[in-house]
């Protein structure tokens, strides 16, 4: 069986690493390395490709699992291992490198902390922080081996983050945290879905400059999460909606100071993003049109 995963993972990296227009031979490498069998748990298993009705598998053949599709860890409550596709694209997008510092929110089983933990190498940290009891402890049980891997169970919004290169977050949220955006080192990246719970959002890039409070901000595509908790709120995600029908594509930069002027976007409390650039752009990532739901 092992001589058909790694077959199967051969291929599943190539598929998603074109489906995300990544070059990036260590993206392609991690999903090749990293098996999904023990994040996905014993099958058959119910698979959806964004937001079309779960599939139950037919078995437990291995080939099912290696798909640019979510799998459910629990389909009832909707929670999945996020599109492969997306997040290879995402994880291009910030180009995480050797070692670097991760502090990732929303483990889920640990699958994409597994691959987080391969780009950073063993002279790296990841810190995942899953706040579902059941599934830290399938994380940490699926990770244990793993030594440059930390999963705490708790709230990834928090004043003692530590710092970090950058953070990856799995989870929608009305606003970027504070706490995130504090925790980062200078060039360090926040990439977390601007979505509240059943709001269609986008992915979006924070990058912390060397100083000042207007910060380089791109989107890297369209995305909808399962909810962040402490970070709802039904109207932001309404006002949310009407932005992105708006168009998103123009969005360069997070002000966390000033009045929100002409250039505005889309304004929260205390922050704003901004179709004006940031005195240090970012690079720009090519379009990427999937739709995570996780």
């Amino acid at each position: 069986m092992e001589d058909r995963s790694t077959k199967y993972r051969a291929f599943y990296a190539q598929l998603i690493c074109a489906a995300a227009k990544t070059a990036d031979p260590r993206i392609e490498q991690a999903f090749r390395t990293v098996r999904r069998e023990p994040f996905v748990g014993p099958g058959p298993w119910s698979i959806s490709f964004g937001s079309h009705p779960y599939v139950v598998t037919p078995d437990d053949d291995p080939a099912f699992i290696y798909q640019n599709a979510l799998l459910a860890l629990d389909a009832a409550r909707g929670l999945n291992i996020g599109m492969p596709g997306a997040h290879a694209y995402w994880l291009s997008g910030c180009a995480v490198r050797e070692g670097e510092t991760v502090v990732q929110i929303g483990a889920g089983s640990g699958y994409y902390t597994a691959i987080l933990a391969h780009l950073v190498g063993p002279g790296g940290r990841v810190h995942a922080y899953e706040i579902d009891s059941r599934l830290s402890a399938l994380a940490r049980d699926n990770l244990k081996d793993i030594a440059h891997v930390d999963v705490r169970e708790r709230s990834g919004i928090a004043s003692d983050l530590p710092a970090a290169d950058v953070i990856y977050v799995c989870a929608g949220a009305a606003q970027p945290a504070a706490e995130w955006l504090d925790a980062l080192r200078p060039g360090g990246r926040l990439v977390f879905p601007l979505a509240p719970e059943g709001t269609l959002g986008g992915m979006l890039m924070i990058t912390r400059p060397d100083s000042g409070a207007i910060w380089p901000a791109t989107f890297l595509g369209r995305a909808q999460f399962i909810g962040c908790a402490g970070l709802q709120d039904a109207e932001v995600g309404r006002r949310l909606s009407e932005a992105f029908a708006r168009g998103w594509e123009g969005v360069q930069s997070l002000r966390r100071e000033g009045t929100p002027d002409e250039t505005c976007w889309f304004a929260g409390e205390g922050w704003w993003l901004s179709t004006a650039p940031a005195p240090q752009p970012t690079d720009s990532a090519p379009p990427y049109a999937d739709i995570t739901r996780i």
